[in-house]
């Protein structure tokens, strides 16, 4: 019977780590998708008064905002799976 109870702490640790894991993957999904098709088309009109670097932004996201923001999703997510790994004992050593 202590089998079966180990079996299943195991099974809602699992879940538990997904969920975690598919909530941070939601969210820079979101975040891309806002970026991306939000500011770089959709929202454009609306940011062409505001200028950084000579350009109107909605042009600067669509050029190069969104792809320094990519780089930044990608940093953040490892570093918060490598976090996640570590607080449920799946790290690697």
């Amino acid at each position: 019977m202590a089998e079966q109870v180990t079996n299943a702490q195991a099974a809602e640790a699992g879940k538990s780590y997904w969920a975690a894991n598919l909530r941070i993957i939601k969210w820079s999904l979101a975040i891309w998708a806002l970026v991306s098709f939000g500011f770089g088309i959709l929202l454009r009109p609306l940011l062409e008064g505001i200028r950084v670097g000579g350009v109107d932004l909605g042009f600067w996201f669509a050029q190069q905002g969104s792809i320094l923001v990519f780089m930044a999703l990608i940093f953040f997510y490892a570093w918060r799976m490598n976090k996640l790994d570590r607080e449920h004992g799946v790290d690697e050593e």
